[in-house]
């Protein structure tokens, strides 16, 4: 399996002519099928795409982890570019998502609805466990044995009848199952990471799980790049990390600066930064 890193928040070393957002997108091939996961903030994903070689037009499947703007802003443009490929999701929240924090202005950060009835029959929205292609797996109930990110606390729900925390049941996380093994994919994991990894580890059980990629949204305010979760809290998620049968973490995004100094420090080669252009072999 290989997995390129189209958009992050920050470029790699070799790659600085690559643009750089807040947002994530990966390209996934594994086999004879591509994975398109998120679509960043913008179509800037598509050109970086095109500077490393990858056509996304051929693209088999794409999946949505959220209704968030910094994962799916880019989707228009793909539809546009992709003719086939279906795109896999839960269905959007009831109401709107906002950032809403303390003396700072309040941000919508959802979608453009617009783009359901546009392209209305290239989107598949699933309720349940859902096998997309052979051996990839979308998880849509995420268990709650873990508390979430405290990031989540800025994020709402903005309804007629007022404002509520953003839930995330709009949320999902995929697993592949490649060569006996597992790779999960998380998007930003407002659910929790370790929900995550604990809700896929309970339906495809006993299958190793080779690596994690993804954001684990445990930076605080984007732009202060400071980790909303305690030292200790992060460790804990590290700690419980090992306890699963996890071989490698691969992460970056909403994980921050901070957070992931913390996770280097507890688990070492076991854990490594995605930045934009970033290739994997797993």
């Amino acid at each position: 399996m290989i997995v390129t890193t189209l958009i992050e928040n920050t470029e790699a070393d070799n790659n600085k002519d690559l643009s750089a957002e807040h947002g994530l997108s990966l390209n996934i091939s594994f086999g004879k099928k591509t994975i398109l996961f998120d679509t960043g903030a913008s179509d800037s994903f598509l050109r970086n795409a095109d500077a490393l070689g990858i056509d996304l037009s051929t693209v088999d499947a794409a999946v949505l982890s959220h209704h968030h703007y910094d994962h799916g802003g880019g989707l228009q443009r793909f539809l546009a570019l992709n003719q086939n490929a279906k795109v896999y999701l839960k269905r959007p929240p009831d109401g709107d998502p906002y950032f809403k924090a303390r003396l700072l202005p309040k941000r919508y950060i959802g979608l453009d609805r617009r783009i359901f009835t546009i392209y209305s029959g290239r989107f598949v929205f699933i309720d349940q466990v859902t096998e997309i292609l052979p051996n990839v797996y979308l998880v849509t109930d995420i268990g709650t044995l873990y508390p979430k990110p405290k990031g989540n606390k800025y994020l709402y729900i903005k309804r007629r009848t007022g404002w509520s925390l953003d839930t995330f049941s709009h949320e999902l996380t995929m697993a592949i199952r490649e060569n006996d093994e597992l790779v999960i994919f998380t998007g930003c994991a407002h659910n929790g990471v370790l929900n995550m990894i604990d809700s896929v580890e309970k339906i495809l059980s006993g299958i190793p799980m080779k690596a994690v990629v993804g954001g684990f949204h445990l930076i605080g305010l984007p732009k202060t790049n400071l980790a909303a979760d305690n030292v200790s809290d992060i460790q804990n998620i590290a700690e419980k990390i090992l306890s699963y049968p996890v071989q490698m973490v691969y992460t970056g995004h909403c994980t921050g600066q901070k957070a992931y100094a913390v996770l280097k420090n507890m688990l070492g080669e076991k854990v490594e930064h995605l930045h934009t252009g970033t290739v994997i072999q797993i």
